[in-house]
């Protein structure tokens, strides 16, 4: 009797502490991003910071101080490496557009006008000539990027101070992270129970699995994608082939989001742009080969089928994660889900060898 209240007191307060974490998160989660964001980077570039612990240099090894210094910094200038690669690019192939504006309008006029006249019996003037204008000129005012951020400051301080203290804290959490990650990981592992620590152990290392798959798969698949988007798109002529090509290999993690949403928006732009409907399909070969290479090739070999998670609890996790939490609840959302998924499966096996079910 005595073993079945210690039992139920032990499940009453794992379950206590489990519900006291997750209203700790709510109302946290506003300041939980850059942390949340670094812990991620973290658990992605460990493995590196491992291998690069084991270097020598003569007599000299690298500490793990200096490994984590080394990855950080490298984080740091690919971000920085792509935005400065990224924005001129997308910069000058937007005002490319705008300055198309007129063709398109012409186009509109010309063949959608008449369709919606015979069909509807409607008009609709295409001013483009306005639309170009103002543009035009608010991109040239955007040029004083400085001035307004000033100015922004001064009206919205709290705000853009928070935001920007964000953005500065994710490389120095990162740091630490990476430099301790081995310590903090056997401090948690201390806290475990020694009797559920097998179990616990058996299930991390599962979700470790799961997780690393899933990440570092994904990761890479987003990159190879949005490069091939980038390049395909460019090949079929495509202006706006950079910005699209991104947004569709990066929203990939998503399943169809990125190939639907970035071949719409591909669709959009090359009716716009080209003068005959026949000059779209490269950009539906582009499409149909990248969702065949993304899902038959780079997905179940660089992610494979050990994640355990269907497509709609993909999207379900990712807007219950929203929802709750804002875009911290986003970063969380797939990991979460991953590790509940792998305890399901042993609570599911528990239960059908369990007397109760048998």
């Amino acid at each position: 009797m005595a073993t079945k209240q210690e039992n139920l007191t032990t499940k009453f307060s794992g379950g206590l502490i489990v519900a006291t974490l997750f209203v700790v998160i709510y109302l946290l989660s506003p300041i939980l991003t850059p942390f949340l964001t670094a812990a991620i980077l973290a658990y992605i570039c460990n493995p590196l910071v491992d291998r690069i612990e084991t270097w020598s240099l003569g007599k000299f090894t690298i500490s793990r101080t200096a490994a984590s210094i080394f990855m950080t910094l490298f984080v740091i200038i690919l971000v920085l490496l792509l935005l400065f690669i990224a924005l001129p690019l997308m910069q000058k192939e937007l005002m490319m557009a705008v300055d198309r504006l007129p063709i398109y309008s012409a186009y509109l006029q010309d063949h959608l006008q008449p369709w919606l006249l015979q069909n509807f019996g409607i008009t609709i003037e295409f001013k483009a000539d306005k639309f170009q204008s103002m543009v035009i000129n608010n991109w040239k005012s955007a040029g004083g990027l400085i001035g307004n951020m000033l100015l922004s400051v001064t009206t919205h301080g709290v705000s853009i101070a928070g935001w920007l203290f964000n953005i500065l804290l994710v490389p120095l959490v990162l740091f630490y992270f990476l430099r301790d990650w081995h310590l903090m990981i056997t401090s948690i592992s201390k806290l475990v129970p020694r009797k559920f620590f097998e179990k616990t152990q058996q299930i991390a290392t599962e979700i470790d699995a799961v997780l690393a798959e899933f990440l570092r798969g994904q990761l890479t698949v987003m990159l190879l994608m949005s490069a091939f988007y980038v390049i395909g798109l460019k090949f079929a002529g495509l202006s706006l082939a950079l910005p699209i090509g991104i947004l569709a290999g990066t929203l990939g993690f998503v399943p169809y989001l990125g190939f639907g949403l970035g071949a719409a928006l591909a669709i959009i732009s090359g009716l716009l742009e080209f003068n005959a409907l026949s000059q779209l399909i490269p950009i539906l070969v582009v499409f149909g080969l990248g969702e065949l290479l993304e899902s038959m090739i780079l997905t179940p070999i660089l992610v494979g089928d050990r994640i355990g998670l269907h497509p709609l609890a993909v999207i379900f996790s990712l807007l219950a994660g929203g929802q709750l939490f804002g875009f911290t609840g986003i970063l969380l959302a797939l990991p979460a889900s991953a590790a509940i998924a792998v305890t399901l499966r042993h609570l599911c096996r528990s239960y059908y060898s369990g007397s109760f079910y048998q």
